[in-house]
């Protein structure tokens, strides 16, 4: 058995087929003290000597085992003598997911608004993943034809795995021409509602955002011309306990700009497990980053009609708002 350079016993293993590369051979790891309660990103990182991003994904893809269970969530903490085992050909965990017909907002030939729950990717992230949104929208969706498998949607946008909220999907090649157009031109209204850490001030937040900022996250750039330019107007709307309720209204549409905006401005999304480095605050438990796409507004592709729709806060994000503007029990004398 070998060790790492951290003195963990690593052991690699093949299959059937015979020998692997490194990088995809499976890999087994026995977590060293000197590594307990770290997450089980950093962990992965530091033991198999991956990037930040390999390591997430490898997780997010279901490819990561402790003690013989597939784990998805990255901040899992771990124990001294916890088993991890990578697999790169693993097929993801299948679940099984339906979309309630309620959650189409709107549909015509030519696009289809639906107001997303969390817990759903909006598109597969590897090939043969199964219960994504755009799968569960067009297979409800009224068929062209009585036969034949349902027609396969045009992704314009996509929201976050945990967002909730609308978004619109086209139904044939000009739509999503069209609409990708309104898009770059920055004149698609998109509205969210997030629950943020402390006390939000009113402000513009504008950075260029890049894949990697400097510790593998997608982050503020110091370099102009690296990342995209990336504008967030951020309007408070509610204090309560510890947080604050705000509106953002996107100029841009980059990966997490939102989470990362308020993350690095002080104030991560209550329920938010990545854009947490070097918050000193107390972190507000939440079931998911509460944040949610509430407004969205474009120019219909063929009518050319100005539409706009708005989907209400779901029920969790209802209930931490109901448990955060709960006033704290008097305290007895001691």
């Amino acid at each position: 058995m070998q060790a790492d350079s951290r003195g963990a016993p690593v052991v690699r293993m093949s299959d059937s087929k015979g020998s692997r590369s490194a990088a995809d051979a499976q890999r087994r790891f026995i977590v060293p003290s000197s590594l307990a309660g770290r997450p089980l990103d950093g962990t992965l990182r530091t033991l198999g000597e991956l990037s930040w991003g390999d390591a997430r994904k490898l997780i997010a893809r279901g490819k990561v085992k402790i003690a013989g269970t597939v784990v998805v969530d990255g901040e899992r903490r771990l124990r001294a003598g916890d088993v991890i085992e990578v697999d790169p050909s693993a097929r993801r965990p299948v679940h099984s997911a339906s979309l309630d017909r309620s959650r189409l907002v709107y549909v015509d030939p030519h696009v289809v608004v639906v107001d997303k729950p969390a817990g759903i990717s909006t598109v597969p992230y590897e090939p043969g993943e199964r219960g994504t949104l755009d799968q569960l929208v067009a297979a409800i969706l009224p068929r062209a034809h009585s036969k034949g498998p349902p027609s396969s949607l045009g992704v314009v946008q996509r929201l976050d795995k945990e967002t909730s909220g609308l978004i619109v999907f086209a139904r044939t090649f000009g739509a999503k021409k069209a609409l990708a157009a309104q898009l770059r031109a920055h004149t698609v209204h998109r509205r969210y509602f997030a629950l943020a850490h402390g006390n939000v001030h009113q402000a513009t937040f504008r950075s260029h955002i890049a894949k990697n900022r400097g510790d593998g996250l997608r982050g503020a750039s110091r370099f102009r011309n690296e990342g995209q330019l990336s504008v967030t107007h951020v309007e408070p709307i509610r204090t309560i306990a510890g947080a604050t309720l705000v509106a953002c209204r996107l100029e841009t549409g980059r990966t997490h700009q939102i989470r990362i905006h308020l993350a690095e401005a002080g104030h991560p999304i209550v329920g938010e497990r990545v854009y947490i480095r070097g918050y000193a605050g107390t972190l507000l438990p939440a079931p998911r980053p509460m944040l949610h796409a509430a407004e969205l507004g474009f120019v219909h592709p063929v009518r050319g009609a100005p539409m706009k729709f708005e989907a209400p806060l779901p029920p969790d994000f209802e209930a931490m708002l109901e448990q955060l503007s709960e006033p704290e029990p008097p305290r007895g004398r001691s």
